[in-house]
């Protein structure tokens, strides 16, 4: 699914459920009659209830994917777009074709019932609930460790094209938009310790660093897996 399409289902699922959050709670004007009960709308079943909501689309977003999934036709470039980011001590690399956006750090909402260890909750998007996943998890990677940097560094937000929509990706650092030789990334292999790594299609010298390829296309379906 394109980065544009992804985009219009927020939009329509955003029109489907009611976001009293944004009218009368605590984005609002603060009129609701509950919110000097719960403090918070993210405490509120209502809240709650329309993030369970969004991610039961993806279940069924995803059935219809299997039944009507296009063919595909990718053109062949000289380079591949990707966007660089690090998770922990890890640089990894993922094409852009499958990226919406990349957003500040938002705060994330926990579910009362998560579905998935990778899920984290959801993040509030522009007003729209978006679920968000933990690419550490999925990757199998060991959590960041709190210590002292040389430089200040700023967590990010991924905002994925998922098959089902849009997910949020919480990164520590991005370095940016690269173009990277297609020879390059075609000429990349797995070795060491990176032989049995998830969703990944090989490794490559960039620059000073060893730069992780992610494939996206079992990253999407691992993403897809984790909220249906």
């Amino acid at each position: 699914m394109s980065a544009l399409a992804a985009q219009s289902l927020i939009h329509s699922e955003a029109q489907a459920i009611d976001d009293c959050w944004n009218r009368i709670g605590i984005y609002g004007d603060k009129s609701c009659p509950l919110l000097p009960q719960h403090i918070h709308c993210r405490n509120c079943d209502t809240y709650a209830a329309a993030a369970t909501r969004l991610l039961d689309r993806y279940s069924f977003e995803q059935q219809s994917q299997e039944l009507y999934a296009p063919q595909a036709h990718e053109q062949k470039v000289a380079t591949c777009s990707l966007v660089i980011f690090r998770l922990s001590e890890e640089w990894l690399g993922l094409p852009t074709r499958c990226l919406d956006e990349v957003a500040p750090m938002q705060t994330i909402h926990s579910l009362p019932h998560q579905r998935s260890r990778a899920l984290r909750g959801v993040a509030n998007v522009r007003g729209t609930l978006v679920p968000c996943l933990s690419l550490v998890e999925l990757l199998g990677l060991d959590p960041a460790t709190p210590g002292a940097s040389s430089q200040r560094v700023m967590p990010r937000m991924l905002i994925v094209a998922a098959h089902g929509g849009a997910v949020v990706l919480p990164v520590d650092e991005v370095d940016g938009i690269h173009n990277i030789a297609e020879g390059d990334i075609n000429a990349a292999s797995l070795s060491g310790e990176h032989v049995s790594a998830k969703y990944t299609r090989g490794v490559l010298q960039w620059k000073t660093r060893s730069l992780r390829l992610l494939d996206e296309e079992q990253l999407l379906s691992a993403i897809t897996r984790s909220l249906t």
